[in-house]
């Protein structure tokens, strides 16, 4: 550890293992630094690992920038994010977190996952409380084997409800009509039996006036030949 001290900024360095815990946040780190004014200001680089106390979310990235009067954390560097409350995790090369807002910014190969849910663009903005997902850029939303896409889409992640503006494209795959020609195509064998025990009324009066014109025929022959 080295440090430095003085009336207008006190410094800390802390290298090796290093760890440091706030009323906020608990950083674990390869070297950790702590400036400003009663230490307003946290720096982190390496194997960093850690946990958000208040909004109770785990991270993971090369670098990250604390301020602990605006209460704003910037993740970068292969960040992971961990929203455990609502089972949600995301990950991008920038994650900037706001948490007296409880709104994350994600930018740059961004992808968020949740229950069957697969997100992916270039820039998103998560809003924890909310549960909303705003992506922008090549945005796109995979659910099982349906996908859409389009340059912007606003997914809601308790009612799964999709907004798509630009572009749109999707492919959605319905297993129910499927299931409904099968199920017509086993019924058809039974009403080819059906129709043969019981003639249809055109084809019975057909054969009626057969036999109709057949006994006419006979009479007249009968007559002739006395």
């Amino acid at each position: 550890m080295s440090g430095r001290a003085g009336s207008k900024e006190d410094t800390t360095e802390l290298s090796g293992n290093a760890s440091v815990i706030t009323e906020s946040i608990e950083v674990k780190a390869d070297s950790i630094q702590l400036s400003g004014k009663e230490f307003r200001y946290v720096s982190a680089s390496g194997k960093i690992s850690g946990i958000h106390k208040e909004s109770n979310l785990e991270f993971s990235a090369d670098n990250l920038k604390y301020d602990r009067e605006s209460k704003v954390v910037t993740l970068s560097g292969n960040v992971s994010l961990v929203d455990i409350d609502n089972d949600v995790k995301a990950a991008a090369q920038i994650i900037e977190y706001n948490s007296k807002t409880d709104i994350a910014v994600l930018q740059i190969d961004v992808r968020l996952e949740q229950k069957k849910n697969v997100c992916t663009s270039a820039y998103a903005v998560y809003q924890k409380k909310e549960q909303m997902l705003e992506l922008n850029g090549n945005a796109k939303v995979v659910q099982d084997d349906d996908t859409f896409s389009a340059q912007a889409i606003t997914f809601n992640m308790d009612t799964e409800e999709i907004l798509m503006e630009g572009n749109v494209r999707g492919s959605v795959t319905d297993d129910g009509k499927k299931d409904s020609k099968e199920k017509d195509s086993a019924q058809n064998p039974a009403d080819e039996n059906s129709a043969k025990e019981n003639p249809s009324p055109q084809k019975d009066a057909a054969d009626e006036k057969s036999r109709s014109a057949e006994t006419q025929g006979e009479n007249s022959s009968g007559e002739n030949d006395e």
